[in-house]
């Protein structure tokens, strides 16, 4: 049960996050725990644009991990 996050790059790529936060987090929160993961990889640049992100829920209904974190899918 975590998140998913999209990031679109500007050279066309998405790059893909995966966010352990639970079912009621918000997409904010969600879009900047995987925009600054990506940061500090060193990526290319992605979009800081809250509306270019994807964000999905994976798993069931009930409440998730309480703590928020983040890995690159």
């Amino acid at each position: 049960m975590f998140w998913m996050v999209g990031l679109a790059a500007r050279d066309g790529r998405q790059f893909v996050y995966r966010v352990y936060a639970p079912r009621e987090a918000l997409p904010g929160d969600l879009f900047w725990a995987a925009f600054h993961r990506h940061e500090d990889d060193g990526g290319p640049r992605v979009s800081d644009a809250f509306d270019a992100a994807e964000i999905w829920w994976i798993g069931g209904t009930g409440p998730a991990a309480a703590e928020l974190t983040v890995h690159q899918y």
